[in-house]
């Protein structure tokens, strides 16, 4: 079809949120519970509770239970600097609120932290009780340095004084030098020593330098299939004679502060977003202290030293079997053993796009314009698909304009490379760089600053909202026509991640995508204001208006004795609004299955109000990132995919797209894929009406599937051209 006749079948179609008067209110409605909604705060920890279970679960391979060990340690660093940080500010400001629960801030405050200990502890267990044995006869031993032989002490006593003691800066605390600065997340002894000459005790603060290896190699030489480590605190700590000469060395102990990391900044619209930002930037590394991590023999006199100095109370102690900071682990699950890892998925060329066209072989815009093209990453390949679609338009003389948004991207990003090379061949290149995507700012201001030199248009999105939808627009010359080809995903273009991230993404040459995403990018970058669309549903203007009317057409249909159904895949659902419509339509007997990686603050099962609603979770090798929308629809099924969650922040706060899919096969394959997440015969984790979240990973005996292992395998499996997906 060419572009004149989608031109008129553009015009045809009505605007995707035309004719939507259902008001739904306030999120707070007289006829359902007041007692609806599970704490998020709570359901994040069950979330971090979940990756935990598979660090403990002997099925899977060592190194990757190791690696979900040190995921487990990162994402609770990051619940405390953002979540945490936040409530407690809310309430010495003055500013917090009850919950959606209708629980006091400091209520919450107080079980989230009972109950992030408990966590941290039983995570601490789990690698002193089950993980390091089983390192340890798989001939990958931590060892301390007690254990070695002396010739093991000299050689690493050596490797101390060459590499490890010219990089330490050993901080005295005494009337002339005041108590350092803690860095946050930094790995910290603090060590009490006794003089030599007068008898006084002194002390002081030495960082852990976190440029060298945290496992430091016992024996000598590359190989890992057999090998010993020590952590670098323990090598320095048994060398603090040489750090501290002439004096006693009394006591050390290890320690790690944790602060408010959340860059809160005002968007004056008269003055520089980058400056600004960069300024925030700055007040980040000083945030108060919100936790303080110390090993379990610390003495009181360190403590109360401790506790005085970064003013902090000891309910804010956690206290720990060495050693510290496990999220070092992540070293350790990246030794090359084959034999201790998943065994390898091969990321597969999605069949369209290994077709050809006479006269144009293997260009990805002749693929895309013989229809639409979904994507299922990692299964299929991001480098021969969205990768090549922009570094093709960055070659092709035809193309006279990208346009795309960037959120977070990787340190060596191809996709930016193909940026600045299209805009120093004379194309037209816009790219929307959100400088807020919160711990990415300074590497996007970095590029930012980048793209700029080259010639590219930057643009930082819309005052007061980030830009979180992910969108690519390739304008090219066909003749006279100028075709309009599109990418939008649920994933950020970042090469890295696409490997360990399961996301989705649609390319397509449809001239109301086109045209949609066109509009949208003018209102980002300019001054247009668009309310309309015809196959995209654009937060926060009227994606959360479409969802609902979406939710209470199924509603309304369940009601009239029509077949009916809502099934939705995402990362939070915390929306209360969102959710008070998927309650109706569940009284009104729609089957909704949801199917959530992170927070869900729905209560499925509850008789009178969720009793049709399941909830299910899965975790894997690959982290769950695709957000789906399907509805019934009568038997003409609408399918969606894009960025949003159901969260404030992206309904009311961020700029976020999903796009309507039009292919029956597409659908049909979202449908699968659903049906095979949410079965019984799947391992996955269930979530009942309490908040509880059970794992179902056996039945009579026999390991439930795979979720993705299957995928991995049905998608290897498709021969070439044997899909129109």
């Amino acid at each position: 079809m060419d572009a004149l006749s989608d031109s008129t079948r553009d015009d045809s179609l009505p605007d995707i949120d035309d004719d939507f008067d259902v008001e739904f209110g306030e999120s707070t409605l007289t006829d359902l519970p007041a007692d609806r909604f599970l704490d998020r705060e709570l359901s994040w920890l069950a979330f971090n509770q979940r990756v935990l279970e598979l660090a403990e679960d002997p099925a899977l391979p060592l190194l990757e239970r190791v690696n979900f060990l040190a995921i487990f340690a990162s994402n609770l660093d990051e619940f405390f600097m953002v979540r945490v940080a936040g409530l407690k500010r809310r309430i010495v400001t003055g500013l917090a609120v009850p919950n959606s629960v209708g629980r006091a801030p400091s209520e919450v405050l107080l079980d989230i932290g009972t109950r992030a200990r408990e966590l941290q502890e039983r995570h601490a267990r789990v690698f002193a009780e089950q993980l390091k044995p089983e390192l340890d006869a798989a001939g990958l031993t931590l060892t301390r340095w007690s254990e070695l032989t002396g010739e093991e002490q000299s050689r690493l006593s050596r490797y101390f004084s060459e590499q490890v003691f010219p990089v330490l800066m050993p901080l005295a605390v005494d009337p002339a030098h005041p108590f350092p600065y803690i860095s946050g997340l930094s790995l910290n002894l603090a060590v009490r020593v006794r003089s030599s000459k007068t008898g006084t005790e002194e002390f002081a603060r030495l960082k852990i330098p976190q440029m060298l290896p945290r496992f430091v190699r016992v024996s000598e030489g590359s190989e890992v299939i057999s090998a010993r480590f020590i952590t670098l605190e323990d090598l320095i700590a048994n060398r603090l004679d040489e750090v501290f000469p002439g004096m006693e060395i009394i006591e050390h102990h290890a320690f790690r502060v944790t602060r408010n990391e959340d860059v809160e900044i005002d968007e004056d619209e008269t003055e520089n977003l980058i400056q600004v930002l960069e300024k925030g930037l700055l007040r980040r590394r000083f945030g108060p202290p919100i936790r303080l991590e110390i090993d379990s023999t610390m003495d009181a006199l360190t403590l109360d030293l401790l506790l005085r100095e970064l003013d902090i109370t000891e309910q804010e102690v956690v206290r720990l079997n060495e050693p510290l900071n496990l999220t070092g682990l992540f070293e350790i699950s990246a030794l090359k053993r084959a034999d201790l890892r998943f065994t390898p998925h091969v990321p597969v060329t999605n069949p369209r796009l290994l077709a050809q066209e006479d006269g144009e072989a293997a260009s990805i815009f002749s693929a895309i314009r013989a229809g639409d093209v979904l994507l299922h990453h990692p299964y299929e390949s991001f480098s021969t698909s969205v990768q090549a679609f922009l570094e093709q338009a960055a070659r092709d003389p035809q193309v006279l304009a990208i346009k795309q948004t960037l959120y977070r991207t990787s340190g060596d990003s191809p996709i930016v490379q193909a940026l600045i090379a299209a805009a120093e061949s004379g194309k037209q290149v816009l790219a929307l760089v959100e400088i807020k995507a919160r711990f990415d700012e300074q590497a996007n201001i970095g590029w930012a600053r980048k793209l700029e030199k080259a010639g590219v248009h930057v643009v930082y999105g819309m005052v007061g909202l980030k830009t979180h939808c992910k969108l690519a627009l390739v304008i090219r010359q066909e003749g006279t026509v100028l075709r309009h080809y599109t990418h939008i995903g649920t994933g950020n273009y970042n090469p890295k991640t696409s490997r360990i991230y399961e996301d989705l993404g649609l390319l397509t040459a449809d001239l109301q995508v086109g045209k949609d995403v066109t509009r949208l990018f003018n209102e980002l970058s300019g001054y247009a204001i668009e309310k309309k669309f015809k196959r995209m549903l654009v937060a926060p203007l009227h994606l959360r208006k479409g969802l609902l009317r979406h939710i209470d057409q199924e509603r309304r249909n369940a009601q009239a004795g029509l077949p009916s159904g809502i099934r939705i895949k995402l990362n939070s659902m915390v929306d209360e609004q969102i959710i008070d419509a998927l309650y109706r339509a569940s009284n009104a007997g729609v089957p909704i299955d949801i199917w959530v990686r992170g927070i869900c603050a729905l209560r499925p099962g509850v008789p009178g109000m969720s009793e049709n609603i399941r909830v299910r979770s899965i975790l894997g090798r690959y982290l769950e990132h695709s957000r789906i929308f399907l509805f019934h629809n009568s038997g003409d099924p609408l399918a969606y995919i894009g960025s949003a969650d159901m969260m404030h922040r992206n309904l009311d706060r961020r700029v976020e797209a999903l796009v309507k899919l039009s292919d029956p096969l597409q659908v049909a394959y979202l449908t699968q894929h659903f049906d095979l997440g949410m079965s019984d015969l799947t391992s996955s984790w269930h979530l009942n009406s309490l908040g509880d979240w059970t794992r179902h990973t056996v039945k009579a005996k026999n390991r439930l599937a795979d979720l993705q292992d299957a995928t991995m395998v049905t998608l290897s499996q498709r021969r070439r051209g044997s899909s129109t997906r």
